[in-house]
């Protein structure tokens, strides 16, 4: 028997065997069934198969529905934005459409300290582009690696901008802001005041209607690229509310006017500070009020509290002499004096405690007039001593004096009027002459608005009034016409001490005010206060005002020889521009206004303003500078 060789016949050979000779038999045969092997392998890659399809599925379902916000949050973090949408601050204009505060676009720099850091060379270039110093730069920027947003330059012009834009450092964007802009600088710094550097109020009327001006700002949702630029905005988030305009009550040709004479007076006198400040009677709006020394708001440098403070509405001042008319105003209304009442002032003096009052000559018996035309002393401590300490201070309160006068204006003074009970009558005495109390300019030419519209006081107003303005009756109107009346003749009279105050076809009622300044244990004797205040027209009053002159130190320091002819000259151009008509003759004066305008007051950004001044005059038939 022969052997297999290699051992014994396999099932399978053996059946491809029998199926041959089958086949060649003529005979089928069933094929075999599988094998385990290839049934086991199967079932593995199908479970293989179905765990993998299992986890895919799962997969899919965690990260749509599961993590589905973490990862778009992630997505987000990495291409999209929340970028903010600047508010456009409110334009501020004058009573004619004059702008007086503007907001500009301009661009600030940041950078991203960390994403900067990886180009160092490209710190130099970019600190070399801002004109800064480069190792001082450069430690600013390592110093702060923690953050991911630091301010390198703000307000740049648009020009410089481009310049660092086109550098093209990574780290390194603009982003567009808005910088506060005042065309008339100086002339109006201290009513308007100043923004911050993000453009939000700080001083002045800026401060007080920061919530008119400013607006809200906006948000949007954009995608931006990796070097930091907007591709795509994708959604609004909270819509932008542009600052609303405003109009102020100032008139600029007026303002301009005003200044251009007190800080002619300032210097002509050498005087240490000076105000003017321009009511219309009729509404209580402020139509001029400056200031000296002034500051221009476009130079932040010049931004100290002693430049930037409205001296008008903060400083006081004791009143002298001005505060006589409202005396005597107290006088007629008490019942207790009238028109035709005489006060004896001999023998030109009167003793009141220890203390002796003096006139500078011995007038003798003298009206009312005459005591406010001479601004006798001795007549108003007679007044005064007999109608009492409750008559004077309450006329003296509801005029205005020891409360603010309800401007809104930030930082505005209330003044200093004790209670009447803490008088003794020494401080009833001098009180009637203006000393014992202090005042701003603002109160004072209040009081006398209130005069001129016959005793109603109206509201003080810095924004322009549309509608007829009401006001508080604080004095009968008989009494304010006889005031007015009596104060012609310190203008107009030969004896009277505010003849340089005068206006060319115009009559004026005014009273002329000279005051020692207080200082340590007393009074200084050499440090004087020089003021006016006063009406016009006298006839039909339409302007109230007042000029403070502090420490005239050229020779001159009277009212009368100091503030007069300030007022002479702001009022009597202020009635032409406003187009008043002229109540009296001319008797061959000349025109007071000077025909050009000093070179020594020509400042920046004042072109805009003697342009103003220049249309203003035109429309009345002539052109003055």
């Amino acid at each position: 028997m022969i052997r297999w060789p290699f051992g014994k016949k396999s099932a399978t050979a053996a059946g491809r065997s029998a199926a041959g000779r089958g086949s060649r038999s003529g005979l089928s045969r069933k094929p075999d069934a599988p094998t385990p092997s290839f049934v086991f392998r199967g079932y593995l890659l199908a479970g293989l198969m179905a765990v993998g399809a299992v986890a895919l599925t799962w997969k899919a379902v965690t990260l749509q529905l599961v993590e589905d916000d973490f990862l778009r949050g992630q997505g987000d973090e990495r291409f999209t934005r929340v970028a903010p949408i600047v508010a456009h601050r409110g334009s501020i204009t004058d009573r004619m459409g004059e702008p007086l505060a503007v907001s500009t676009p301009v661009d600030s720099v940041w950078v991203n300290p960390k994403e900067l850091t990886l180009g160092t060379d490209q710190i130099a270039n970019l600190a070399r582009a801002l004109k800064r110093d480069p190792e001082e730069f450069k430690e600013r920027i390592t110093a702060n690696l923690q953050r991911q947003f630091l301010y390198v330059a703000r307000h740049m012009q648009p020009a410089d901008a481009a310049k660092i834009r086109a550098l093209d450092i990574p780290g390194v964007h603009l982003t567009r802001e808005y910088r506060r802009y005042y065309p008339a600088g100086e002339v109006t710094g201290h009513v308007i005041g100043f923004t911050s550097v993000d453009d939000q109020g700080q001083e002045g009327l800026e401060l007080v209607y920061d919530h008119w001006l400013a607006g809200d700002n906006g948000a949007k949702r954009v995608i931006q690229d990796n070097l930091g630029r907007t591709v795509q905005t994708v959604e609004s988030i909270k819509p932008m509310r542009p600052g609303r305009n405003m109009a102020l009550s100032l008139d600029m040709r007026l303002q301009y006017l005003a200044y251009r004479e007190l800080k002619a007076a300032m210097q002509q006198h050498r005087a240490k500070a000076g105000s003017v400040v321009v009511i219309d009677v009729t509404t209580g709006e402020v139509l001029a009020m400056v200031n000296q020394p002034t500051f221009n708001p476009n130079d932040r440098a010049q931004y100290k509290p002693s430049g930037y403070k409205n001296r008008a509405v903060t400083d006081l001042v004791e009143p002298g002499s001005t505060i006589k008319p409202f005396v005597v105003a107290a006088a007629l209304a008490s019942g207790k004096f009238n028109n035709e009442s005489i006060i004896d002032t001999s023998p030109g003096m009167v003793k009141v405690g220890i203390k002796v009052i003096e006139d500078k000559n011995n007038l003798g018996a003298i009206d009312l007039a005459t005591a406010l035309a001479r601004s006798s002393n001795v007549a108003m401590t007679r007044i005064a001593l007999t109608l009492g300490p409750e008559t004077l201070h309450g006329t003296l309160s509801k005029l205005g004096f020891g409360r603010v006068t309800t401007s809104g204006y930030p930082g505005e003074s209330a003044g200093l009027l004790t209670q009447f009970n803490h008088w003794r009558p020494i401080t009833t005495a001098t009180v009637s002459y203006g000393y014992g109390l202090s005042a701003t300019p603002l109160q004072i030419a209040q009081a006398y608005a209130t005069l001129g519209g016959e005793g109603m006081r109206r509201p003080i107003s810095f924004l322009k009034v549309e509608q007829p303005v009401g006001g508080e009756r604080v004095l009968p109107s008989q009494v304010s016409r006889d005031v007015v009346d009596m104060l012609r003749a310190v203008v107009s009279a030969e004896i009277g001490t505010g003849k340089r105050a005068a206006i060319p076809g115009y009559t004026v009622a005014g009273k002329t005010g000279t005051a020692w300044k207080a200082s340590a244990g007393g009074y200084s004797t050499n440090r004087y206060l020089s003021v006016f205040a006063g009406l016009a027209p006298a006839s039909n009053p339409r302007l109230a005002t007042v000029v403070v002159i502090d420490e005239p130190g050229a020779g001159l320091y009277y009212g009368g020889d100091v503030a007069a002819p300030v007022f002479s000259k702001v009022v009597g151009g202020a009635l032409r521009l406003l187009a008043v008509a002229p109540d009296a003759p001319v008797d061959g004066l000349t025109d007071q206004l000077p025909e050009t305008l000093p070179e020594s007051l020509e400042t920046p950004g004042n072109s805009l303003i003697t342009n103003i001044a220049q249309r203003g005059s035109a429309a009345n038939g002539e052109v003055r500078r």
